[in-house]
């Protein structure tokens, strides 16, 4: 027999009176479409505590899973880009921008900044995919750039957080010039003896992937990120060939020799940190 006894049959609720939960205490995975409560995943480092898929964060994110306490410097944080082509697809590109930048609150595709990670200093560049797809433009390649330079004069290691379509078309010529220029900072910063890690989350592709992002001392990725240049469909075209299963995740692209070691994102600042002491002694 029921504990309580109903008075009335069924339930009615105003539609007035019904209440909503707040926007941003549920998320859903997208690899098993479970609920996840915001406060779990912030707490599980933003990895599905169900299928330990690793969701998709930004800057600030990954600032806060890396940095000791959250605490850090941003470097360069005011630079923003030009339109040097005057260029126009559905709307003008500075008029892109603008709407970009107050949707997302970042000034660009890539945040710096400069603190401890387990005690150690770290320069760490960590790219924004919400940006406009994280495409490379005239501003991430100056951002690296400039974060290098800070490295090499404060003798800093550098970590780069890849995550990105591409080159941005808006820019053209401009945004290609940027594969180049950061690859010659990174040889500057060899050269210097400073450690350089690369760290490619999902998705990284296009110019990123040839450039910086595969030019590491160690280069490292989260597991099942894609990592690629062309995209699957564009060399299926050109190859008239199936693609094998799970090509360009990172497990298939680590099997191929071109990546040192994938990590999980909740055991990512220890590896980090053991391989900054490591190198330190």
């Amino acid at each position: 027999m029921a504990w309580f006894k109903r008075e009335k049959k069924g339930i009615s609720t105003l539609t007035e009176e019904k209440k909503e939960a707040p926007d941003g205490l549920w998320n859903k995975c997208p690899n098993c479409k479970k609920a996840l409560h915001s406060a779990d995943l912030i707490e599980n480092k933003y990895v599905c505590h169900y299928c330990d898929y690793h969701l998709r964060v930004g800057s600030k994110e990954y600032f806060q899973v890396l940095f000791d306490h959250n605490e850090f410097t941003e470097l360069f944080p005011n630079l923003t880009s030009g339109d040097p082509l005057n260029f126009t697809d559905s709307k003008p590109y500075t008029e892109r921008l603008v709407d970009t930048m107050q949707k997302t609150g970042l000034k660009d595709a890539i945040r710096a900044g400069v603190g401890k990670i387990d005690g150690e200093d770290l320069v760490i560049a960590c790219m924004d995919f919400n940006f406009i797809g994280g495409s490379m433009g005239s501003v991430v390649g100056e951002k690296i750039a400039r974060s290098i330079d800070y490295s090499i004069k404060h003798k800093i290691p550098f970590l780069m957080i890849s995550k990105s379509g591409g080159a941005r078309m808006m820019e053209a010529a401009f945004s290609l010039m940027q594969m180049a220029k950061t690859s010659a900072k990174l040889a500057l910063l060899s050269q210097a003896k400073i450690p350089y890690i690369s760290l490619l989350t999902d998705p990284t592709t296009g110019g990123v992937t040839a450039s910086y992002a595969m030019l590491g001392d160690i280069n490292i990725a989260e597991p099942g990120a894609l990592i690629g240049f062309a995209g699957p469909r564009v060399i299926k075209e050109t190859i008239k060939k199936d693609l094998p299963k799970g090509f360009q995740t990172a497990e298939f692209v680590q099997e191929h020799g071109f990546l040192d070691f994938i990590v999980d994102r909740r055991a990512m600042k220890a590896k980090l940190a053991t391989f900054l002491k490591m190198v330190k002694n």
